[in-house]
């Protein structure tokens, strides 16, 4: 583990992965233990697709499916730091449970600028978050039922919401 080298002076927004409000949340209906994470894990604050086993989640789609992914990857501290080296993680590895939520608030990380009221992308190949207008087309990512909910710079902490259409 590294020491320290900063200090900050305001505390974050929030954990990307937590829930942003205390408004309602829905999980993907999978079953008892029915989700688990795909051999090379599932990345938490990221969308998530099931595949066609109905039981194996991964952040990208199976091949040729186009749909909107089944949830988002909420965090539950279920990551797991495997290297004695490294400090934080935030992979589900393979084989553990996963939550997906269909619904709710959340704070996640956008690839791009995001403005109040656009609509939340996935990516196809890791389900990382971008965000664009309502039905716009954005190369290698699909649309979400999810909201930006905040505003932020490309990189910084957003909420995005399904209930906040604003």
């Amino acid at each position: 583990m590294t020491f320290q080298t900063r200090v900050n002076v305001e505390p974050a927004i929030g954990v990307p992965g937590d829930f942003a409000s205390a408004n309602p949340t829905a999980n993907v209906l999978a079953g008892e233990g029915a989700l688990v994470a795909g051999a090379a894990g599932v990345t938490i604050a990221a969308f998530a697709w099931i595949q066609a086993d109905g039981q194996t989640v991964l952040n990208a789609p199976a091949s040729g499916n186009t749909a909107a992914p089944d949830g988002f990857v909420h965090r539950e501290l279920q990551a797991l730091i495997a290297n004695l080296y490294d400090e934080t993680s935030m992979v589900i590895p393979g084989g553990y449970m996963v939550s997906l939520f269909a619904a709710g608030d959340f704070y996640a990380v956008s690839s791009t600028a995001a403005t109040r009221g656009q609509k939340v992308f996935a990516s196809t190949t890791d389900g990382s978050v971008s965000t664009g207008a309502a039905g716009a087309t954005i190369a290698g990512a699909v649309e979400t039922p999810f909201y930006v909910a905040s505003t932020g710079a490309a990189g910084e902490t957003i909420r995005i919401s399904t209930w906040d259409h604003r």
